[in-house]
Order: structure tokens, then C-alpha cells, then sequence
């Protein structure tokens, strides 16, 4: 896409990638769903059998149901984006509404190795994000930026790898490419960002699973390395807690097996790619950080297919628009902006393994 192109143009861009996507997890729907779904012959009923390892097992009594495929929805009201240069070459500063920001989520989880001893699953994840200002005028930042998307498309890598009956491991590594994209040659190494978790953990009980760990992770929309805590506990039949904190937490009350209401917080992001000419190096890295309290339904609709729908708030935990990658400093940062905190809502539909 060129620089000077129509945002028309960029949003029936943004809906053919729709389509295609939405194309793609119907077909993916399809393989999935064909499953056996009789009934499960549980040999535990039993007894062990004498020699055999047993091990614990990746989930808690009454937890919400991991998703397989996803695909979502989510808009942003309207919010103000201040403090932004007129160019690279001028000292000033303007003020712009942002009339809206609408996304399109979409994420694959497909299990590779699954058994007692071991879980491996491949994952896939798109986050397209188009901002629409009200008056871009001729702002050099925000005519890039207006009408077009920028998205975070990765791939994923999680292992669940048991010791014994109490004591688990979880390793978790991404490689995300994040930008605002005119053409695919735009994307390189410098729009590449790498993440990664690792888990030492304990299972007390069915219903008690807690570790601790470290992770590298641009969720604050800057390079952090920050020691992590997980806690999935359910108390009863109704309540319960799935903490992977500073990420994420929420509180859980299932009104069913078939459906649950969450309370909590996520802190999401990443670092962006951004051609912008007359900058430094001719384009800007776009760091940007969110963190979202909420509440969330989970239904079931049928089978293994659940709606989940969220509303919350969207608070700026950052959005500083840096000169070079990974930059902290501050003589290297082009501007910082303090957006609005706008309310917000997404919808998915999930289908999720059994």
C-alpha cells in the first residue's frame, strides 16, 4: 500500500482479511469437530495399576475450558491522543480524537503431543487494530497511522511437562511480527519481537495448582523481564481464582458447568514497526501498552462451541513512539502520548477442547 493511499482502500483491506480469517477457522472448525464422542472409559475406577507413574494432570476442577480456535471482535469508543509532533521537523505539538479503534482477533491452538507425561501445542495468533481519527489533517504520525492497521500475527510455542503427581513445569515461547504494514517487504527483523515464560509449579489438589517463574514479555508494551506468579484455585463449586499475575487475574463464579462470569484485569501489547519518513532511521517503533479491567461471560452454545463477551475499560499503561528498536532512553523517544481511557467491548466465539 503506499503512503498516500486511500483509507478506503485500507478498510476494505481490513474486511478481506476478515473474510479470509473467517474463512480459514470455519475450515478449521470442520477438522476439529470431527471428534469421537463417545463415551470416556475411566480406569482410574480401578486403581492404579502397580508400577505405573502416575502425573498430575494441567488443569483445576471447574476451570474456564481452554480454547482451541478463537475469533473476535473488539471496539474502543472514542478517546483523545495528545501531544503529537506536526512533523520530525517541527518542535509542535497537536492534540486529535480518535473516533474509534476497532480490532479483529484471531488465535489457533493446535496440540501436537498430548498424554499423561507430556502436552505440546503450536498456536497461532493475529491482532489487527485500525485507528480512526476524526481530523488527521496533515499530521505526518497520524496520516500514517489513520485508516490503516496495525497488527501483531505470531506463532506460539507451550509445553506442559509433569514430573510426578505434585510437581509440573510450563515453558512458553512467541516470536510476534508487529507493524503497520504498506507491503510485506516491510516486514523484517526490526519488526520482530520474541517473548517467553517459564513455570516451576506445584499441584496440591485437583482444585489447587500454584508456580512461580520468570518471563520475558513486551505485554507493557516494552522489553520487561519480570518474575511471574500462577495460581489457578477453585474454593467450591462456584468459586474460584486463575491468576497468572502481573499478565493477568480473575476472580471465577460458575453458575454451571455450561457458564461462568470472570472479574479481573489483562495487560496486554507490543512494540510496533512504523515507516515514518524524516525520523532518525526513517521510521519510529510504536510501543504500546494496555491494561484492561473487566468482566466476562462464558456460554456454551453447543458441543465444544462457547460465546465469551467482555467489557471494561482500556487504561493507557503506555504509548511512547521510540526512534530505534527496543529503545528505553529518553533522548531517544520521538513522543510520548497519554491517551484517553475509553470504555470497550469484545465478543468471540471458542471452540474450546473437552
Amino acid at each position: 500500500m503506499d503512503v498516500g493511499s486511500n483509507p478506503t482502500s485500507s478498510t476494505y483491506n481490513f474486511y478481506m482479511r476478515a473474510y479470509t480469517i473467517v474463512i480459514f477457522l470455519v475450515l478449521s472448525f470442520r477438522t476439529f469437530s470431527q471428534v469421537d464422542t463417545a463415551e470416556v472409559f475411566d480406569i482410574s475406577q480401578y486403581g492404579d495399576a502397580e508400577g505405573v507413574k502416575r502425573y498430575c494432570t494441567q488443569k483445576v476442577l471447574n476451570q474456564t475450558p481452554t480454547r482451541i480456535i478463537s475469533l473476535g471482535y473488539e471496539y474502543q469508543g472514542s478517546f483523545l491522543m495528545p501531544g503529537v509532533p506536526v512533523s520530525p521537523m517541527l518542535p509542535a505539538f497537536q492534540d486529535f480524537n480518535v473516533k474509534s479503534l476497532s480490532s479483529l482477533r484471531a488465535q489457533i491452538n493446535i496440540p501436537v503431543v498430548s498424554n499423561n507425561s507430556v502436552i505440546w501445542q503450536l498456536g497461532f495468533n493475529y491482532w489487527g487494530s485500525a485507528f480512526s481519527f476524526d481530523a488527521p489533517g496533515n499530521n505526518q504520525f497520524v496520516k500514517q497511522l489513520n485508516g490503516r492497521l496495525m497488527t501483531s500475527t505470531g506463532l506460539n510455542s507451550t509445553l506442559f511437562k509433569p514430573l510426578n503427581e505434585k510437581n509440573f513445569l510450563i515453558v512458553q515461547a512467541s516470536a510476534d511480527a508487529n507493524g503497520v504494514f504498506e507491503k510485506m517487504g516491510d516486514v523484517s527483523s526490526k519488526s520482530i519481537t520474541y517473548s517467553a515464560t517459564a513455570i516451576y509449579g506445584w499441584k496440591k489438589d485437583e482444585k489447587s495448582m500454584i508456580g512461580t517463574g520468570i518471563a520475558r514479555t513486551y505485554r507493557a508494551g516494552q522489553l520487561i523481564h519480570v518474575p511471574v506468579f500462577f495460581w489457578n484455585k477453585t474454593f467450591n463449586d462456584r468459586w474460584g481464582l486463575e491468576l497468572l499475575l502481573p499478565a493477568r487475574g480473575f476472580l471465577r463464579y460458575n453458575f454451571s458447568t455450561s457458564s461462568m462470569l470472570q472479574a479481573g484485569f489483562e495487560l496486554e501489547g507490543n512494540q510496533f514497526w512504523m515507516r515514518l519518513p524524516n525520523t532518525t532511521n526513517g521510521a519510529v517503533y510504536v510501543q504500546r501498552g494496555e491494561f484492561k479491567p473487566r468482566i466476562m461471560w462464558d456460554k456454551k452454545i453447543s458441543g465444544f462451541f462457547w460465546f465469551n463477551v467482555q467489557a471494561g475499560l482500556r487504561y493507557n499503561w503506555r504509548y511512547d513512539v521510540m526512534n530505534e528498536y527496543d529503545a528505553k532512553k529518553q533522548n531517544l523517544r520521538y513522543f510520548s502520548s497519554n491517551l484517553g481511557n475509553p470504555l470497550y467491548l469484545n465478543f468471540s466465539i471458542n471452540f474450546v477442547s473437552p
